[in-house]
């Protein structure tokens, strides 16, 4: 019983926060306004592959004020990717994060 709830978790972890063969780092965070952040941020693609990026501002009481998920694809020759994304808010954000990418499905 313990093997399999340790095995749902890392399942659900997995999808959680990604694989780490797509690597995501934030880079910064800046266009902060009453309606939306932009968050830079670098992810390494192998070669050919697509990644599936979630993003998240945050309050500054660390309420989520809005997510918002892109598709990132890799570039010849480039085995990290700088990308820059507008995520949507509910109200005023004081961080933005990147949650973690995945290989897109």
């Amino acid at each position: 019983m313990v093997a399999v709830a340790a095995v749902a978790l890392a399942v659900r972890l997995y999808h959680q926060y990604g694989d780490p063969a797509y690597d995501a780092q934030i880079v910064r965070w800046t266009g902060v306004t009453q309606t939306q952040i932009t968050v830079d941020f670098t992810v390494r693609i192998p070669p050919g592959g697509v990644a599936t990026c979630n993003l998240r501002a945050r309050d500054y009481d660390g309420n989520v004020v809005g997510t918002r998920t892109v598709t990132v694809r890799a570039a010849d020759g480039k085995p990290t990717i700088e990308v820059s994304e507008v995520v949507p808010t509910t109200a005023k954000a004081f961080v933005g994060e990147v949650l973690g990418c995945r290989a897109q499905s």
